[in-house]
């Protein structure tokens, strides 16, 4: 069968990936505006230090998947045959262990505060010539309300990329702009009980919501190991299935000199490849070539099945 050197999207896919390539760097842009302000009118607040903190690890899903982006459009060579398509993997792996680290720190932390007891204070300051003094507090407040509008709007304009383009990255991605927006929402929150005089209100925001990035951070390091372990594809949403096995089975099974199939993938990246197993029926005189159209076909079947190896074989044991 012919061998494939390298892996081009389709024309459509290609289009979603370069919008999601530039959507990167707008979230880097914007993340660095947010860590600028949140960083300037943080003060004492411990929700406060947990926004700047979340902030910076958000550079992270978008800082890997536009590295990968680059790799993995690099040709075979002589130290790796299969081409560098599973870079996305290992960025996939990168985003989700940038989530849990923040979820860890997030929950330590405001756990420590609130045995420590620490009494937060926001203080008051006067601007330029005005008669009153300003409670810091509405300062924060307005940095905050910032810092939640960028990460909304762009993570839910990178879910459906994520899952028209079979992108974990992306879509890890999406989820730490989630965790973005519902910090700052948990830090307003915070900052507004200190004002009341709850000065337990501020760590108990963060803790609430560190639980829920931690949730979200191991679902996705696990989902990265089972994909770099060659678990069978799944949705990128969720643990489901693709049923490609299935689909390649219906379609050859219906060919006369195909008498039994059986497929095994894997994820590699934007792309699944793997092995297929068939059982010819007998008489076939050209083995070679029948089996090139076999692989042929089943390529056709879905966007994402490249590079699979079909392999005849007498029978097939389930």
């Amino acid at each position: 069968m012919k061998v494939r050197q390298g892996y081009d999207l389709p024309p459509d896919k290609e289009r979603l990936l370069r919008r999601t390539i530039r959507l990167e760097w707008i979230s880097m842009f914007f993340s660095l505006t947010i860590v600028i302000t949140v960083y300037l009118t943080m003060g004492s607040s411990q929700a406060m230090k947990m926004a700047l903190f979340e902030d910076l690890l958000a550079f992270v899903p978008p800082a890997v998947f536009l590295l990968a982006m680059r790799v993995r459009k690099r040709s075979p060579d002589e130290k790796h045959p299969y081409g560098y398509s599973r870079a996305i993997l290992l960025a996939f792996l990168a985003a989700a262990v940038a989530i849990v680290m923040f979820g860890l720190f997030m929950l330590v932390d405001s756990a420590s505060s609130l045995l420590k007891r620490e009494h937060p204070s926001i203080g008051h300051f006067q601007l330029f010539d005005w008669p009153y003094e300003i409670w810091a507090g509405w300062i924060m407040i307005a940095a905050l309300v910032y810092a939640m509008i960028p990460p909304v709007v762009l993570g839910h304009m990178k879910m459906p990329l994520a899952k028209a383009l079979h992108e974990s990255t992306l879509y890890a991605d999406a989820d730490m702009n989630k965790a973005d927006w519902m910090t700052s929402a948990a830090a307003i929150v915070g900052i507004l009980g200190i004002g009341l005089g709850f000065w337990w209100a501020d760590a108990v925001a963060a803790a609430v919501i560190s639980l829920d990035v931690l949730k979200d951070g191991v679902t996705h390091v696990r989902k990265a190991m089972f994909n770099l372990m060659d678990q069978r594809p799944t949705e990128t949403v969720g643990d489901k299935p693709l049923g490609l096995e299935e689909k390649i089975a219906e379609s050859l099974l219906r060919e006369p000199d195909i008498k039994d199939v059986v497929s095994r993938l894997r994820e590699e990246g934007h792309v699944i490849g793997g092995e297929i197993f068939v059982v010819l029926a007998p008489g076939q005189t050209n083995v070679a070539r029948r089996v090139q159209e076999i692989a042929e076909q089943a390529c056709t079947l879905d966007w994402r099945l490249y590079d699979l190896i079909v392999m005849p074989v007498e029978t097939i044991e389930r």
